[in-house]
């Protein structure tokens, strides 16, 4: 393995501790905004007890803000702690001042503008020194699944990849694997023996038809190249060639959609899409399209050995009933250093790798938007097991996290929280609260290209809980609505089918009763509106500072040479797109 210091330099522990000091400082100010509930907006009275300004002036300013933060490359120069904090919001009164200096205070801590990220492209050249890069087909995986997937897992198992040949390690654990979209490309394109390990039976079954179906059209299209390749010897009678040529590849492309769409575990948090984001991204990823799938990719050139059923021209009848026969007899056991095996358990920080993976040896651990506690349990696996020797991780659903010092009443404990992990933000007992986490999971990029709020519908809800407020006597409702406005023709349908969800006496309200909340409240929509744009413009701050705790951590274990944050998707696209990477010292 190449030396450590071969590896780009990154921030110490001192140099993070000075960043979360200003960072706090900026969000002790700002975490009321973040923290409150949409719901809450007008029976709370949030904007006039939180923001001083009137809402269009903070609108403007706030868009302006957005889409330069969007447009802006590169770090900026000035340290933690430049902002004036009095100048954001008052001293007195606690309100917001300054739209300007708050999105100004907000851009500078978010992680890219603190320089906290070691370069994608730098830190790839810095792990093959002195190493051959893997070459091979250009394998099209937006074939396999969407865009957004596809773009993640060629970016993130280029990486991985990259760390294993660093540490000469061929065995990856794949935590929170789902149905297998990174396990297989690891395995199909860059030959690693992969577990990929879910908590969901239904997502490990998934996995493993996947897979079935694709070595089911292996015989085709490995005949068919061979035929290519030698001649007319090998050839069927063209008429029948065609037919079996058509119907073959229905059935494979049946197979691939039938098996293989993904939705990402984010996308509850933020809405679809709108057409301008949407049309950014087809632009961006056009020329993925613009093969026909018989000429994307070969399949002969990127599925492992195992998975192949050798043909006539390879062995004879009997020997390949004896492959056949021999095939049946393995078990979860790889025969094979390329081979993809989903197993299903649940993953805590305790769990026993050993337990679940027979033929563990030195590995990876690595996790593609793995949901709430799974993330930072995947560090702590890291740094408390001696075999995993790099680990590479993408989280995601911040408000699953489980918080230490959220609920200071709470009858149990837990020894692993979710948040914080790091000694400092233990120490200062920093709770975000779930609202706020919530609100990091905001796409401040996917708005600046178009992606506007939900604004109507959070109108509804928040004028629909005055309603609920003043005629039911309920202050906190523990029942959600649901997704109910996408299935209503006004407001009037919408306080109607809500009431019935929620179980609650519908003559109690008239509907002359209802359209006067809405025209009461109606004019304020704006004031929602400025206060949701906000929260947008603090995610990054939120975001940062879970980052953070997660990188502090990594660099608080003495058995790590070295860790780093790395911005691996397009955000865009992608907006959870930082990945936790750390590599152990060399024994």
């Amino acid at each position: 393995m190449a030396a450590p210091r071969s590896l780009p330099g990154t921030p110490d522990l001192p140099t993070l501790h000075a960043t979360l000091q200003g960072l706090l400082r900026f969000l002790r100010g700002a975490l009321p905004i973040s923290g409150a509930h949409t719901v809450d907006f007008y029976t709370a009275s949030l904007w006039q007890e939180l923001v001083g300004l009137p809402p269009d002036g903070v609108l403007a300013a706030l868009r302006e803000a957005a889409a330069a933060a969007a447009a802006a490359a590169g770090p900026r120069e000035e340290g933690p702690g430049f902002i004036d904090l009095p100048q954001v919001f008052c001293e007195t009164s606690q309100k917001l001042m300054s739209t300007e200096a708050f999105a100004l205070a907000a851009k500078h801590y978010s992680v890219q503008s603190l320089g906290l990220c070691t370069p994608f492209e730098q830190l790839l050249t810095a792990l093959r020194v002195n190493k051959e890069q893997r070459t091979g087909e250009n394998v099209k995986a937006i074939k396999f699944m969407n865009t957004k997937k596809s773009h993640e897992v060629q970016a993130m198992s280029e990486l991985i990849c990259s760390i294993a040949d660093y540490y000469g390690l061929k065995q990856i654990i794949d935590v929170g694997s789902g149905k297998g979209y990174l396990s297989s490309f690891l395995s199909l394109k860059y030959g690693l023996n992969v577990y990929g390990i879910d908590s969901s039976n239904t997502n490990t079954h998934g996995a493993k038809e996947r897979n079935r179906k694709l070595k089911k059209h292996w015989n085709l299209y490995r005949a068919q190249t061979r035929g290519d390749a030698h001649g007319p010897a090998l050839k069927m009678p063209e008429e029948k060639k065609v037919q079996k040529e058509v119907k073959c590849k229905g059935d494979f492309e049946s197979a691939l959609k039938n098996t293989l769409v993904t939705q990402d575990l984010s996308a509850d948090v933020l809405p679809e899409f709108s057409k301008s984001a949407g049309s950014v991204i087809r632009k961006r990823q056009g020329n993925l399209h613009a093969q026909p799938l018989e000429t994307a990719f070969s399949l002969v050139d990127i599925l492992p050995t195992e998975a192949i059923e050798p043909t006539s021209s390879q062995v004879h009848n009997t020997e390949m009933s004896e492959v056949r026969t021999r095939r049946r007899k393995v078990t979860s056991k790889p025969s094979d250093s390329s081979i993809y095996s989903p197993l299903t358990s649940f993953i805590t920080a305790d769990s026993e790798l050993h337990d679940i993976v027979k033929d563990l040896e030195d590995c990876l651990v690595v996790g593609l938007h793995t949901c709430g506690d799974l993330a930072p349990n995947t560090l702590r696996i890291f740094a408390s097991k001696s075999e995993v020797k790099g680990v590479c991780s993408v989280g995601c659903c911040y408000h699953l996290l489980s918080e230490e010092f959220e609920d200071q009443h709470k009858e149990y404990a837990q020894e692993n929280w979710g948040f914080p992990m790091c000694r400092y933000l233990k120490e200062e007992r920093w709770c975000c609260g779930r609202n706020a986490r919530m609100s990091a999971c905001l796409a401040l990029e996917r708005v600046a290209v178009g992606q506007g709020l939900p604004t109507e519908s959070l109108f509804y809800r928040a004028v629909l809980q005055n309603i609920i407020k003043d005629y039911y006597g309920i202050t906190k409702c523990d029942r959600h609505v649901g997704k109910i406005y996408s299935k209503c023709s006004s407001f009037l349908d919408y306080v109607r089918m809500s009431l019935k969800k929620l179980g609650l006496d519908e003559s109690k309200v008239s509907e002359e009763i209802i359209m006067d909340y809405y025209e009461k409240y109606k004019p304020r929509m704006n004031e929602l509106e400025a206060f949701n744009m906000l929260k947008v413009v603090l995610a990054p701050c939120i975001e940062t500072l879970i980052l953070l705790d997660r990188l502090c951590y990594l660099k608080e274990q003495e058995d790590v040479a070295w860790s780093a944050l790395v911005k691996l998707f397009d955000p865009v696209q992608s907006p959870r797109c930082y990945a936790l990477v750390a590599l152990k010292k060399q024994r």
